[in-house]
């Protein structure tokens, strides 16, 4: 008898790959001998309604979109972990209480280069009962301008939480950081130097064990931030951005995060990487989009076959351990937390488990991305984000893109064409 394993999609506005993850899945047909098991996957979409806390959830495995900013779901999911030992991709918990500060401040600790940052008392704040005795009392002025010099320009002012670049400022000197300052209303802010100049912006997309290290271009049009090219990075630059990510990631207990790193004079800085909702949209990812969602499905699967548990409580202690080891140097230290971060996401048994039962994902993705249903969604996506009469041409500009994936990856693999 098959035993079945539920994968549920908690979506929000996501159109684009949570389509091209079910088409693909489907076209696979996985059914598994794992072990003394026939296991099968389904997969469909999670609705949102009231619920019943003892109520159970059939889903063995959730891939959340949702729980960062939409709290109905965030809680349900935080109940079918508790109550029914769901797997979910990420965990709520470290996601809604490990925001930007407090993952600076922990890659700080563990001696990865994270530009000097400080955090400022809000400009201004919401009514509270208590909030005037508290600041008459304990407040203290501070010099604005001392705090810039300290920090050194140029700099960015950002929210400690951070989020699609909203309430960043750059300041170039102290009548900017005035300015951002005044601007930034109850928000609570970091001032954190620039790494500037650089030669380098990457991108490190992580599911699970699996990196993809993308060049990065913030400041043009979202369509065209992420960019197509190749060995920018030799192999040792490579494997210390895998390094980084997934310390990031296994540190917090994430499977799904990016991690945003500027190169200067050859060290690479890690600027913004509490990322657990990275952007997955065609628009956006476009050469890219692929590989993300055979990641997706590669991981997903592996959780929900082999029931992966969930690491409920975050364990710091091997990486504190090497991060005050005086003997060792930042290479050392960085290739120690890779170690650790590939052994807690199982990447041996992983790849394993890749070989014997999704060998076939690269040829049926390959045959998919050329389809006339892929190239619908695809202008789907594009007709959301996109005004009318510039469908056509966005939606031909990223099939494009994909159709150049798909010649590279036929290259790479020596897929049959």
């Amino acid at each position: 008898m098959t035993q079945m394993r539920h994968i549920g999609l908690s979506l929000g506005a996501d159109l684009c790959w949570p389509a091209f993850y079910e088409d693909i899945v489907k076209e696979l047909g996985p059914t598994f001998r794992h072990g003394d098991e026939e296991v099968g996957v389904r997969v469909e979409r999670v609705s949102i309604e009231p619920f019943a806390l003892r109520a159970p959830v059939k889903y063995d495995v959730l891939l959340d979109r949702l729980t960062h900013w939409y709290h109905t779901s965030r809680e349900w999911i935080k109940k079918a972990i508790i109550m029914n030992g769901t797997y979910v991709l990420n965990n709520p918990f470290t996601l809604q209480s490990m925001e930007k500060h407090t993952s600076y401040v922990a890659m700080m600790r563990l001696g990865m280069p994270v530009p000097e940052t400080w955090m400022l008392p809000p400009k201004s704040y919401a009514e509270a009962a208590d909030l005037e005795v508290t600041l008459a009392t304990y407040a203290q002025m501070f010099d604005l301008d001392a705090v810039g010099e300290r920090v050194g320009y140029p700099a960015f002012m950002k929210p400690y939480d951070g989020g699609a670049w909203v309430g960043v400022s750059r300041v170039d000197g102290p009548e900017e950081l005035h300015e951002a300052y005044e601007g930034s209303g109850t928000r609570l802010m970091h001032l954190q130097k620039a790494v500037d100049p650089f030669d380098l912006f990457v991108r490190a997309l992580a599911v699970g064990p699996q990196v993809n290290v993308i060049r990065y271009d913030p400041g043009a049009a979202l369509h065209d931030r992420y960019k197509v090219d190749f060995n920018f990075v030799d192999a040792e630059e490579h494997r210390l951005l895998e390094d980084m990510v997934l310390t990031i990631n296994t540190f917090f207990g994430w499977d799904f995060n990016s991690c945003e790193s500027l190169r200067r004079d050859g060290v690479f800085h890690p600027i913004d990487f509490a990322n657990p909702c990275p952007d997955s949209q065609v628009t956006s990812l476009h050469f890219h989009i692929p590989w993300l969602v055979k990641a997706k499905i590669r991981w997903s699967m592996f959780c929900a076959v082999t029931k992966r548990p969930m690491q409920l409580n975050p364990s710091w202690d091997e990486f504190f351990a090497i991060a005050d080891d005086q003997d060792m140097g930042y290479s050392d230290k960085m290739a120690a937390y890779g170690q650790i971060a590939r052994g807690r996401l199982d990447a041996v048994a992983f790849a394993e488990f890749c070989d014997e039962y999704l060998a076939d994902l690269d040829q049926v993705a390959y045959e998919y991305f050329a389809t006339d249903r892929a190239r619908d969604i695809v202008r789907r996506k594009v007709a959301v984000l996109f005004p009318a009469a510039e469908v056509d041409q966005f939606t031909d500009h990223f099939w494009g893109l994909i159709q150049f994936w798909r010649k590279t990856e036929a290259d790479r693999l020596g897929l049959a064409t």
